[in-house]
């Protein structure tokens, strides 16, 4: 049976989700979000002064969403400990931590793997051939976290209250669930690979896949899905696909035209608003210019 997806709405903020002022108290019905990664290297070096400045960030975050969504319903966290300078991070332990002090429930992790050929033999885990011997292990990671939250407990009855064709729209397909493993806590899915050309390329991007499958297992047709680190729009666009109404934002500017671009080739019957509030900054631009000084730095220095 064919089922014709309802009209949806997808605004999108630029502006800091420390503050989502614009989204209603109880409002959203799902959380779907991969925050920035602790000054990853290739992807935010340097974006915050410390990791205390990163948890202050986590913790507001943490704090609105309590408040927007709707009690009973869930949030999601793709995420993993980070390592920087030769230092690791606990970034899962101190997410959990932040959105349990918030008042969430902690309810599930998922083991997002991805394939093995993505990462050779680097200079962290090539440590051992040079030197043969115990204590020199240091793995490569191949897997990230999805971490999932649930504002109290859902009430069953509300299933009851709707429409048939709107229930029949949320529908999981029980052969896609079988055959491609959902059951277990272990997802085996392709990353995005740095192909040029795509809309992600630079960017830091989760698969349309972990999207689409916490949109199908935590929310129903017609409901509202919240991405407060929007990047290039992967939530959003999943959620037009899914006819699933969607909210974002995103600090930096310059990816404006990749989410427009990404919703605008998304087959959905959906409106597309923006909105720019005066704390939107072009964020990689100014990464970029302050790797550029601490290497000017570290030159000077070095001379």
């Amino acid at each position: 049976m064919t089922v014709t997806l309802m009209a949806t709405s997808h605004r999108i903020v630029f502006g800091d989700c420390k503050s989502m002022r614009e989204i209603r108290d109880d409002s959203v019905h799902l959380m779907v979000t991969s925050p920035p990664y602790y000054n990853a290297p290739f992807d935010y070096p340097g974006l915050f002064k410390d990791y205390d400045e990163f948890l202050g960030l986590m913790h507001d975050v943490s704090c609105e969403l309590y408040r927007v969504l709707a009690p009973g319903r869930v949030a999601c966290f793709v995420t993993d400990d980070m390592l920087v300078d030769g230092v690791k991070y606990p970034v899962v332990a101190d997410v959990t931590r932040l959105m349990m002090e918030a008042g969430f429930r902690y309810r599930d992790r998922i083991v997002w793997v991805k394939p093995k050929g993505y990462v050779r033999i680097s200079r962290r885990s090539g440590v051992v051939l040079q030197h043969p011997y115990p204590m020199y292990y240091y793995p490569d990671n191949i897997q990230e976290s999805i971490l999932i939250f649930q504002k109290g407990k859902f009430d069953y009855s509300y299933i009851q209250t709707l429409a048939k064709r709107r229930l029949e729209k949320s529908r999981v397909d029980v052969k896609e669930y079988n055959g491609q493993e959902w059951y277990l806590t272990v997802w085996n899915i392709t990353n995005v690979l740095p192909f040029k050309g795509r809309a992600e390329e630079g960017i830091a991007a989760f698969p349309d896949e972990i999207p689409r499958r916490l949109l199908k297992l935590y929310s129903f047709a017609g409901e509202t899905v919240l991405d407060p680190f929007a990047g290039s729009g992967t939530t959003l666009r999943v959620a037009k696909e899914l006819g699933r109404n969607s909210w974002g934002f995103e600090v930096d500017l310059e990816l404006r035209d990749t989410i427009r671009r990404k919703l605008e080739t998304t087959n959905g019957n959906g409106k597309v608003t923006f909105q720019q509030r005066k704390d939107a900054r072009k964020l990689r631009s100014l990464i970029r210019e302050s790797v550029k000084r601490r290497k000017s730095v570290a030159l000077t220095h070095m001379a």
